[in-house]
């Protein structure tokens, strides 16, 4: 039984017009239709079920549903017993991992950056989703996006276009062409590393790929040439070594 003068608000979101019911995941909220001075509307009821029905006084009010980074709004004006309303979210979701050949990079890793549209194309650079771990499901409106991959801190990007569908789950592999490089300062072949170095991975052009400090840092580069440059005490020392995909090594620098 509704109370008089109030008004049954039964509320639900599918992925399409002609999709399935979207069954969790849903944020509702109810705002008043009248502004407050500032501008903005006050927040009138928040609800998180699926399909929620909502009594609220009889008059206007605005509805705003999220689904992940997909969202809908529209005004509802609230008279009788009953009313429905029914929200198309054409929205899918995004899942990305990344692998080196046949092996899965650990999630610890690797993340990815998601931006809307195509890397071909002149649009908003800004990211819509920064840092997504391996494994996790991002829910965004249906459309074309590209994925940005960083596999470890230092060189090993990749970049990727991908087409989500709504009511659908995409899943994403990026293959990265990398290895893990451990460096190590010697005095000999096969010898102890030694403490308070300072690294340098350069290009054979000389770009600065990454720095670090430590006895023996572990770094991921693409695959390619290299120039390692070692300081220690007041000493340089350096090598020229070459990263092949998926062959994971030492990299030995001699302290001579």
């Amino acid at each position: 039984m509704v109370p008089a003068g109030q008004v049954a608000l039964a509320l639900s979101a599918r992925f399409g017009s002609e999709a399935a019911p979207i069954n969790g995941g849903l944020t509702w909220r109810v705002y008043a239709a009248k502004p407050k001075p500032d501008g903005s509307f006050p927040l009138v009821r928040e609800d998180k079920s699926a399909a929620p029905t909502i009594v609220l006084p009889a008059g206007p009010y605005i509805v705003h549903v999220g689904f992940g980074l997909a969202n809908a709004v529209k005004p509802v004006t609230l008279r009788g017993a009953t009313v429905r309303e029914e929200f198309d979210l054409p929205a899918g979701g995004l899942r990305m991992e990344g692998k080196v050949g046949d092996a899965r990079i650990p999630a610890a890793q690797i993340s990815f950056d998601v931006f809307k549209g195509s890397q071909f194309e002149p649009n908003d650079r800004r990211p819509i989703a920064e840092h997504v771990a391996s494994g996790a499901v991002v829910i965004v409106p249906e459309g074309t996006y590209y994925i940005v991959s960083n596999y470890g801190d230092a060189n090993s990007v990749v970049r990727s276009d991908i087409r989500v569908q709504a009511g659908k789950l995409t899943d994403v592999v990026v293959n990265h062409r990398a290895a893990v490089i451990t460096l190590k300062l010697v005095n000999e072949k096969g010898g102890e590393a030694l403490a308070n170095t300072a690294w340098s991975v350069l290009t054979p052009g000389g770009d600065v790929i990454k720095e670090s400090i430590g006895a023996f840092p572990r770094v991921v580069l693409a695959e390619g040439e290299y120039r390692a440059i070692a300081r220690n005490e007041g000493n340089v020392f350096e090598r020229e070594f070459k990263v092949v995909t998926g062959v994971d090594g030492d990299v030995e620098v001699l302290a001579k």
